[in-house]
């Protein structure tokens, strides 16, 4: 059974930084993408980042460019999701996902499998 699990999410200010972890377990993901998502409440599920299996792709939402890094370490099964400079409107729950491609998208609905989110606060 695929799992991935997500952690490091929490409260921040305004401009503080944080780094998401995506564990991947359960399976070989070697072909798999990667993707980090974020629902804000009353809000869609949108795309904020993804990566290939060898990290040589990688993919952003406009809003987060410059400010996120999407990184993956093969030797742990995890992705990480570096954000600095954070703005109140990165408030959501954030997910990541997996999906069996060598250029992961930004549509959510062709991704396999997903974690249960982490909580991200970012406080003015």
């Amino acid at each position: 059974q695929a799992q991935l699990v997500e952690s490091g999410g929490g409260l921040v200010q305004d401009g503080g930084s944080l780094r998401l972890s995506c564990a991947r377990s359960g399976r070989t993901f070697s072909t798999y993408g990667t993707g980090w998502f974020r629902q804000a409440p009353g809000k869609e599920r949108e795309f904020v980042a993804a990566i290939n299996w060898s990290g040589g792709f990688t993919t952003y939402a406009d809003s987060v460019k410059g400010r996120f890094t999407i990184s993956t370490d093969n030797t742990k099964n995890t992705v990480y999701l570096q954000m600095n400079t954070l703005k109140p409107e990165d408030t959501a729950v954030y997910f990541c996902a997996a999906v069996k491609t060598g250029y992961p998208s930004s549509r959510a609905a062709e991704y396999d499998y997903w974690g249960q989110g982490t909580q991200v606060t970012v406080s003015s």
